[in-house]
């Protein structure tokens, strides 16, 4: 595999997970009450743990983004 065909795929592969960290922010943003009426009849869960557990959970993927899409493609592109 070349180096310019794992690039592109690094950087899709972090478009992609982008665009779903944004679709998870839209739609806790305007569909927050909704989504957690579902998961408190699913769970018995307050709204700050509700809040506290999708704010951490959107960090991790956010880091683990970082660490396993965008370092990469840039070590890449210092390299290539």
């Amino acid at each position: 595999m070349s180096v310019e065909i794992l690039s592109k795929f690094l950087l899709w592969c972090a478009v992609v997970n982008y665009a779903i960290l944004i679709i998870w922010f839209v739609v806790f943003v305007f569909a927050r009450e909704w989504v957690y009426e579902i998961h408190s009849k699913w769970y018995p869960i307050s709204s700050e743990q509700f809040n506290a557990i999708n704010y951490a959970g959107a960090a991790i993927y956010k880091i683990l983004v970082l660490v396993f899409n965008l370092v990469p493609y840039i070590a890449l592109q210092i390299i290539a």
